[in-house]
């Protein structure tokens, strides 16, 4: 049995993928609310296993949870406004003091990143005074003396949500729901996390990118696409023990039962591109120390891994080894599989034996609809040939085909069960607008025949909690 059959309880199993965001609510986005438990019963009432969502860390400016300035706290935005804050009490003040404490690694220093970007008009630190550019200690020292206040709003803020989230997580978990996050593989330029440890990344002396992230020229891009954001200078990494990406991997675990490691290509070999180019096409392909990571990981959760490797795209051998060395279940999305070649290794018959997660499209990919909108009359008749009929609902019947693969876990976006077109595609890679700001309209209990069909579906395909 793979490991994440064991930790799905022994069963193959099925989850939806729904954002925090997109949940209704009274907000401006969805949230820790009350819409985030009416969810949760849904889903356990309908035998749903588990639970996706997308990074839970504070937003850039464009709403991207993948761009965050800072790769260890919560979103403010998603505070559940129907539930006052409420007044300390003594058991909850030493409370508070005992979290911060054991968060001051990344927490003291978060609250002062966000301190300072509002006091300097949301500009990016490296054009801050100098001496907070530079962190000088007298700088850090009359900053915490000016602004105690606001640091310690800022701190009391990331508890509250740090409170809510975990309501929300102990309500899945007597619902027998599991939480599965994603964590991004690079953090942001304007962070709290590089301003706060600028010898980890590689930057100039100016807080300039020296070297930059992307991936090379393909098919897809001629010129390949530029993230920039700092490269790692893993020498500095390896002097720590990796410290901070194991603080970083064992934040997100306190968050989630399952978490999904985005772009897990650059565990093995990360593309590295001059900080001042404007494409990504004179890059260099460098080694990563990730089984150095993941085995400290596994070493310090007594051999627990509940990670996803999203292995998409072109992967090398040495990708696939490292993914198997440490047992961890790839992806497969369903989407890229009708391309004419009966040898695709996302066709539901070419899974083999390995241990994956698959799905009908992921928050980076057109819905179901909008994509069956798109294809040629070759990628239909060869998906309705494997079907044996004709397509009514893409999305139902990308559904049935991850539901009767070999894949332990089976995952479907809330749009493609809905039949929605692609207005309410949720992003578009590449692009820098119209994108994470999809809403379910509605109220929860009105999906409640779309996940009973979901169920129907699973139970038929041996999946759910209750199945064999």
């Amino acid at each position: 049995m793979s490991r994440l059959r064991e930790l799905l309880g022994g069963q193959r199993a099925v989850g939806v993928l729904l954002h925090l965001s997109s949940l209704p609510g009274p907000a401006p986005s969805g949230g820790f609310g009350a819409s985030a438990f009416e969810w949760l019963d849904l889903l356990a009432q309908h035998q749903v296993g588990v639970w996706q969502v997308l990074p839970l860390a504070p937003t850039d400016s464009t709403g991207s949870p993948y761009s965050s300035p800072s790769g260890f706290a919560l979103n403010p935005q998603f505070l559940d406004p129907d539930q006052p804050l409420p007044a300390w009490t003594l058991e909850q003040r030493l409370a508070f003091d005992q979290w911060r404490r054991q968060q001051r690694h990344w927490l003291v220093d978060h609250c002062r990143f966000m301190v300072l970007r509002e006091r300097f008009g949301e500009g990016p630190w490296w054009q801050w005074p100098e001496p907070l550019q530079r962190r000088s200690a007298a700088a850090l020292a009359e900053l915490d003396r000016q602004a105690a206040g606001p640091l310690r709003q800022e701190a009391e803020r990331q508890w509250w949500l740090q409170q809510q989230w975990q309501r929300i997580r102990q309500h899945a978990s007597a619902q027998g729901v599991q939480l599965l996050g994603d964590l991004p593989f690079y953090g942001a330029h304007d962070s709290a996390d590089v301003w706060s440890n600028p010898q980890l990344f590689s930057l100039g002396p100016n807080g300039s990118l020296s070297q930059q992230s992307g991936v090379p020229p393909d098919y897809f891009a001629a010129t390949g696409q530029l993230w920039s954001t700092p490269v790692y200078r893993w020498g500095r990494h390896r002097l720590t023990g990796f410290r901070w990406w194991l603080r970083r991997l064992e934040r997100q675990l306190e968050l989630f039962d399952l978490l999904r490691l985005d772009h897990f290509r650059a565990f093995s070999a990360y593309w590295s591109v001059p900080g001042a180019d404007a494409t990504a096409e004179h890059g260099t392909w460098q080694s990563s120390p990730g089984a150095a990571i993941i085995s400290r990981l596994q070493k310090r959760r007594g051999g627990s891994l509940p990670l996803v490797a999203e292995d998409l795209g072109v992967i090398t051998p040495d990708v696939e080894a490292l993914r198997d060395r440490f047992q961890l279940p790839g992806m497969k999305v369903l989407q890229f599989a009708f391309e004419g070649d009966p040898s695709n290794i996302y066709l539901p018959q070419n899974f083999g034996s390995g241990s994956w997660v698959v799905y009908t499209g992921t928050h980076d990919n057109a819905t179901a609809l909008g994509w069956w909108q798109g294809q040629s009359a070759e990628a239909r008749a060869q998906m309705e040939a494997i079907l044996g009929h004709g397509v009514q609902a893409p999305g139902w019947e990308l559904l049935r085909l991850a539901l009767a693969s070999t894949a332990d876990l089976a995952m479907v976006p809330l749009q493609d069960l809905l039949s929605l077109d692609d207005r309410a595609r949720f992003n578009t890679p590449g692009t820098a607008s119209g994108n994470w700001s999809w809403r379910l309209e509605g109220s929860i209990n009105g999906l409640a025949g779309h996940l009973s069909g979901l169920a129907a579906m699973a139970r038929v395909y041996g999946r759910g909690r209750s199945s064999g």
